[in-house]
């Protein structure tokens, strides 16, 4: 199958290549300078609307080659100075167009601009999906990893199991685990490495991070049930250089790199991006157990955590070429991740295992291509291919049972762990997107994605045969219609195929053994979004979806350890509704944006990870889940020297499975209308900023922000057998953060100060495991454009 689909692409792009080959160039050259003459060198030039585009040489000079005659607006933009937009026609007849461009200069433009336009982010809400758009680059000179700023957004709660590298769990309007996708740039994270974790990948590397609340645009290829979220990186066609690193508490250092250097004149360009994340995790655990021999009993202790560091590195490199009239651009890539993990819990904090690790590796090579207007500029098209292996080692061979003071007895094979687990995964992914333009106004859009991964499972200790070998493929088929009824009216209409394939080793009492089982099963959804203006800043806006979720790898297969395997899984299917408004106005410098919606979740066999005795967790189809709820953001700044943001999210999410085992002959289920167990139900956010510009020196800012959490208590288990003041709750959380930071020359250098938990309260997320209390850290960057 994949021979066939690669070889498909390749015949496909030698199609398009050998098609746009055969078109005319056109060329825009000319010199930037500024108001005094001066020439500017770095300045980024893009044409609206096109993904390409290229940036001034020390002279102030440009070449930009289009793809057809025709009129273009082109948009220079530099630090410093005050962004231009430019109308350029080049008629059939002509070749060349030379253009001379004064920019002016602007210390504030970032902040003025955000003021006066709108932003990229503010466009993205006003779609008729239900998105959080969020700018990262407001949050670059923070040490933060982009966990930690989605979980300040709306109907966002991300729940870790502790310190930097946890286990943790995400969840969007009240679904979390495998129901909610991430993507790179629209690829899939997971494709990268098993180190491309949502919270070990600094903030640096993003620019803007998209939220799709249940329903997503066919665009991402996506089996999500309860949203996607798309990390788009930096495309900016000119030099960029960013370097950062932070220090902090519990023995914690982070560093990031990414960077882009172009070749004008051969539209050369090579990227990088990097990571790497240290800590000991060696926090101050609080009131936990402990044996004392001398009073004979067991007693509560404050200790440091111990054996809980973590190690991660990614690497990523690319080399291509832009604005060729072939290609907009054309990359070749390639990506190494590596992790070192000792595993301190489970998901019993009184459990301590103390001697276990998980050590990992992944290895990937790429190639993208993306060609814009082709077949009378009607047609975008993007190629996308990757291949990668993730490799890891989970080892328990001590035989012994740990306390948290460090000291432990001896255990044996047949009543603990005893293994040396090795897993392999080689995956292949691939993923074809166009564009059409039926009309103006009208356009198709169609997403093909095929993910096959391959499992391998053995224990080195015993020697055994791969103990749990699979392969599992999807095949995802996504065909959307946006229709521009007017300026105030965009409705979006998709449709989907999925297609599941599952290769399965399984023991065959008939055929008196194991006996490989090769499945395809196929399902299709549908959906809707729409947006109406009633307003230039007043909307609303509507979406629905009955979508599917295929199984996970580690669902199927387990992790080894303490993820048991489920060959019999199934998908989860359910249905998605959004209803929701927003608002936004500028009155000089004063800006307003206010958004509520409320939402309705579906889903039936719905995935859920149960908990045993033996501190070992499977994935099964459970239950029913149906979820009510609402939410809304409060948005308001002043200028570039005060901004605010409040977010309030409220969501009751139930067991709606009536029977036991949905088995309407059985007895009616104890938790039968009862609160989904370890899932917040009431959170809010609260970040306010007070920021100067041209403090000490001009170009320079001081900013403060002042940042509280509030989490309502929830239940750790089912409700009915738990009580609020029982422990098996949750408790009420509230907590506050600061942070200090400087920015000088224009934000080429940066420092910040930052401490979390101001308060030192004692935190618990995912089933009462406890967190870090009080943090401090600090942060240099430097950023070269």
């Amino acid at each position: 199958m994949k021979k066939y689909l690669f070889s498909n692409i390749v015949i496909f792009c030698i199609l398009i290549i050998s098609f746009a080959q055969a078109q005319p160039k056109h060329t825009l050259s000319g010199k930037i300078s500024d108001l005094e003459g001066l020439p500017l060198e770095a300045v980024s030039i893009s044409v609206k609307g096109l993904s390409f585009g290229t940036q001034s040489d020390r002279k102030g000079e440009f070449n930009l080659q289009l793809p057809q005659a025709g009129t273009f607006i082109l948009v220079f933009s530099s630090i410093g100075y005050q962004s231009l937009e430019k109308s350029v026609s080049i008629g059939n007849g002509q070749s060349a167009r030379s253009l001379r461009i004064i920019l002016a200069a602007n210390t504030n433009a970032l902040e003025e601009a955000q003021v006066r336009g709108k932003s990229e982010t503010r466009q993205l809400k006003e779609q008729g999906f239900a998105v959080n758009a969020i700018d990262a680059r407001h949050f670059a000179n923070q040490s933060t990893d982009l966990g930690q700023v989605l979980n300040r957004t709306t109907g966002i709660k991300m729940r870790e199991q502790g310190g930097v590298g946890s286990d943790f769990d995400f969840s969007i309007s009240g679904l979390s685990g495998k129901s909610v996708k991430f993507f790179l740039d629209g690829i899939p994270l997971e494709v990268m490495g098993s180190a491309m974790n949502l919270n070990n990948i600094p903030v640096n590397i993003a620019e803007r991070i998209e939220v799709y609340k249940g329903v997503a645009p066919v665009s991402l290829g996506s089996d999500a049930l309860g949203g996607s979220v798309n990390i788009v990186t930096n495309k900016a066609p000119g030099n960029y250089l960013d370097i950062s690193h932070s220090y902090s508490s519990f023995q914690t250092n982070q560093s990031a790199l990414t960077g882009q250097y172009v070749f004008p004149s051969s539209g050369l360009v090579l990227k990088g991006s990097a990571f790497y994340n240290y800590s000991k995790n060696n926090y101050r655990m609080k009131d936990v157990e402990v044996w004392d021999a001398q009073q004979k009993l067991y007693v509560e202790r404050d200790l440091p955590r111990f054996h809980d560091r973590y190690r991660s590195v990614m690497a990523q490199a690319e080399i291509g070429l832009v604005n060729k009239p072939w290609a907009d651009i054309l990359f070749i890539g390639l990506g190494y991740t590596n992790y070192d993990k000792q595993v301190q819990t489970g998901v019993r904090q009184s459990i301590v295992y103390g001697a276990v690790t998980r050590d990992g590796d992944g290895r990937n090579i790429s190639m993208r291509y993306r060609k814009a207007n082709l077949f009378n500029n009607r047609l975008d098209l993007g190629l996308y291919a990757t291949y990668s292996k993730d490799n890891y080692v989970l080892a328990d061979t001590t035989l012994k049972r740990y306390s948290w003071d460090g000291t432990y007895t001896d255990g044996n094979p047949e009543t603990g762990s005893f293994r040396l687990t090795h897993v392999e995964r080689p995956r292949y992914f691939s993923r074809l997107n166009a564009n059409y333009l039926l009309a103006e106004g009208h356009n198709l859009n169609l997403n093909y994605s095929f993910d096959q991964v391959e499992n391998r499972t053995f224990n080195a200790l015993f020697e055994d045969e791969d103990t749990m070998p699979g392969k599992l493929g999807k095949h995802i088929l996504g065909l959307g219609y946006e229709q521009k009824l007017s300026e105030r009216w965009t409705n979006t209409f998709m449709g989907k195929y999925y297609g599941l394939t599952l290769n399965k080793k399984q023991n065959d009492y008939n055929a008196g053994g194991f006996v490989n089982v090769h499945s395809y099963q196929e399902y299709f959804g549908y959906g809707l979004a729409s947006v109406y203006k009633l307003w230039e800043n007043l909307g609303i806006k509507a979406s629905y979806e009955h979508t599917y979720r295929l199984q996970d790898v580690n669902e199927v297969y387990g992790d080894g350890y303490q993820l048991m395997n489920n060959l019999d899984l199934k998908p989860e299917s359910g249905d998605n509704i959004n209803l929701g408004a927003f608002y936004g106005q500028t009155f000089g410098k004063h800006e307003w944006f206010a958004e509520a919606s409320g939402f309705y979740r579906d889903a039936k066999g719905f995935i859920y990870v149960n908990q045993y005795d033996n501190n070992q967790m499977r994935y099964e189809n459970l239950s029913n889940v149906q979820i009510r709820g609402v939410e809304s953001e409060l948005r308001y700044r002043y200028s570039s020297l005060f901004s605010a943001v409040l977010n309030v999210t409220y969501q009751h999410a139930i067991d709606n499975t009536k029977y036991v085992k949905n088995d309407a002959s059985g007895a009616i289920s104890a938790t039968y209308k009862n609160k989904v167990p370890n899932q917040p139900w009431l959170f809010g956010n609260l970040d306010l900023s007070l920021g100067k510009n041209d403090v000490l020196t001009k170009g320079n800012r001081l900013q403060f922000n002042w940042m509280t959490y509030y989490t309502h208590w929830f239940y750790r288990s089912w409700e009915g057998f738990a009580t609020a003041n029982s422990l098996v709750t949750i408790p009420r959380q509230l907590v506050h953060s600061l942070l200090l930071a400087y920015s000088m020359e224009q934000g080429r250098y940066n420092l910040s100060l930052e401490c979390r938990n101001l308060t030192d309260e004692t935190l618990y997320d995912n089933f009462r495991l406890q967190k870090p209390g009080r943090a401090f850290y600090v942060k240099f960057r430097y950023f070269l454009k």
